[in-house]
């Protein structure tokens, strides 16, 4: 299902962006803010805001947003890469 945001004119009027970039701009705004709190993973948040996953690691370093990456996590990582050798 796709979902389409509907900004008022007078928003878009006031975005301190070229045209050309506001779309793709706004979508990483928004995976960024759905990281942050937790909503959506590192994994969708990179496919909405359309970057890699090198990328996205850059805009949460320059944005000085936790990483949501448990011990886990690291185990489950560690674990998978041990069965690929």
């Amino acid at each position: 299902m796709d979902c389409i945001l509907k900004l008022p004119g007078d928003v878009m009027d006031a975005l301190r962006l070229p045209p050309d970039e506001v779309e793709a701009e706004l979508h990483k705004e928004l995976a960024l803010a759905l990281y942050q709190r937790g909503v959506l993973s590192s994994g969708k948040a990179c496919a909405l805001a359309g970057v890699t996953r090198w990328e996205f690691e850059e805009l949460l370093e320059q944005r000085r947003i936790r990483r949501h990456y448990t011990e886990k996590n690291l185990e489950e990582d560690i674990e998978y890469a041990r069965s690929r050798q």
